[in-house]
């Protein structure tokens, strides 16, 4: 194991592609990513390989080329340290690929050097961006179930317990204490964010009941999504150009006029290879976008390759099980698209066959074609919520507490017959859910207003 550097951290850069070509936006995003965990890149090392070398990952041909470049800045660096000056020379080795524990222990022995694999980096500015309880006990949970797998060899001052007259035993080797204390500890994070879970869960019910949709900002990192959310809602949340900015979900309140309002929510962007671990750390954090009313897909509209990146958020979305949830485009940053007398970067709303909003075209940095998104929100919000009489049986408690906690309930009687009428106003979605869940049928095609539920 190598130390942190008691300076900055000078990087060398190793990109790795298993394609027939180098592609020069995803470099460019491994540099964003290095410079956004605070690195100073000094040299950036291509690798082009079919398949994985085992060993190494890049080959070893490729490796004595890094160990080469580590070796330039060294001796390039200044020799003395007087005043506290940093010295120089590279200390860290990021890799744009996942790498197996055995892979990074190899290169640390090979190069001498700290070497970090994509999925530690984006660990790194996660830890770095977290500012609530929350995000602090989700991040270190990801890095815990991350660090889990890469404890072998960590340790060598304390392999085993000493033996000898009087020592002899069972004993616990360092590594064993290493994997019981993490294992405890991740066990206590997972306690606490079930408590988080449950607090947002009460959230969202009391939304429910109050008739209130959410609609949930989503999209790929550094897409504008925090800047839309600043301008709808006259926040002040942080927003800067650079990757993984927010991290924390926000939730404000956004009118969309003729007293309608929703409850916008800012999340954290996604990226391609997002790690596992954070994907199941941030489960409630996530779960606001698997829970909203309405997705609204950010997508940067200056970005050369922006249909490879709207494919990379779609994949996150159906991995954390959001990608049923409506969703509108929004194309953002049309103030980089060379100006409004092109018909790409005009503001306007793009809509489908049946006239229903899907595509919506923006500027979160001067406000030109807001006014638009507000409009294709509401009328997609309030398209979604239906208003029906749902007739249940005396003796079906669990449905009725169910109507109650997904629906807003505005009254409830008893009809002659002795059946519960409940008035309510739901979701699409969550009207769909309970019908799948409980069988139901409409009593009466032609009028649709009273929904009978056999038990």
């Amino acid at each position: 194991m190598f130390d942190r550097p008691q300076y900055g951290e000078r990087a060398v850069l190793v990109h790795v592609n298993f394609t027939s070509r180098l592609d020069e936006e995803e470099l460019q995003e491994f540099r964003e990513l290095a410079l956004s965990a605070g690195a100073e890149p000094i040299a950036v090392v291509t690798v082009a390989r079919k398949k994985p070398d085992p060993k190494y990952l890049i080959g070893e041909a490729k490796a004595q080329e890094v160990r080469d470049y580590i070796r330039l800045a060294d001796a390039d660096s200044s020799d003395t340290d007087a005043g506290g000056v940093d010295p120089g020379g590279a200390n860290i080795v990021l890799v744009d690929h996942c790498l197996t524990p055995a892979q990074e222990r190899n290169l640390e022995r090979f190069l001498q050097c700290r070497v970090q694999d994509r999925t530690g980096l984006i660990l790194d500015i996660f830890a770095q961006r977290a500012t609530t309880h929350e995000g602090r006990l989700q991040v270190e949970l990801a890095q815990l179930q991350h660090l889990s797998t890469r404890l072998v060899r960590g340790w060598t001052h304390l392999e085993r317990q000493k033996g000898g007259i009087g020592l002899r035993g069972p004993g616990e080797t360092q590594l064993e204490t290493d994997r019981r204390l993490i294992g405890l500890r991740i066990k206590q994070l997972t306690k606490r964010l079930d408590k988080v879970h449950n607090r947002r869960q009460q959230g969202r019910r009391a939304r429910k009941k109050a008739d209130i949709a959410t609609v949930s900002l989503v999209g790929y990192t550094n897409a504008g999504k925090s800047t839309l959310f600043n301008r709808m809602t006259k926040a002040n949340v942080f927003a800067q150009d650079k990757l993984f900015a927010t991290l924390d979900p926000t939730l404000r309140r956004c009118d969309l006029g003729d007293n309608t309002a929703v409850i916008l929510v800012d999340t954290v962007g996604f990226i391609r290879q997002l790690p596992h671990d954070l994907v199941e750390a941030f489960h409630s954090t996530l779960e606001e976008t698997r829970e909203a009313s309405l997705l609204l897909h950010v997508i940067d509209a200056s970005y050369s390759d922006s249909h490879s990146n709207i494919l990379h958020v779609n994949d996150v979305l159906k991995e954390i099980g959001a990608s049923e949830v409506p969703q509108i485009e929004v194309y953002n940053k049309i103030d980089r698209v060379g100006g409004h007398d092109q018909e790409g970067c005009k503001p306007r709303i793009d809509r489908d066959e049946n006239g229903h909003a899907v595509r919506v075209w923006v500027s979160a940095h001067t406000g030109d074609g807001i006014e638009l998104l507000l409009e294709a929100i509401k009328e997609r919000v309030s398209g979604d919520m239906l208003h029906r009489w749902i007739r249940v049986a005396p003796t079906d408690g669990r449905l009725r507490s169910l109507i109650y906690e997904n629906a807003n309930v505005l009254r409830e009687c008893i009809d002659n017959s002795g059946d519960i009428m409940l008035e309510i106003v739901i979701s699409q979605k969550d009207l769909s859910l309970i019908q799948a869940q409980e069988g139901v049928k409409l009593e009466n095609e032609s009028d649709k207003q009273v929904i009978n539920y056999c038990s």
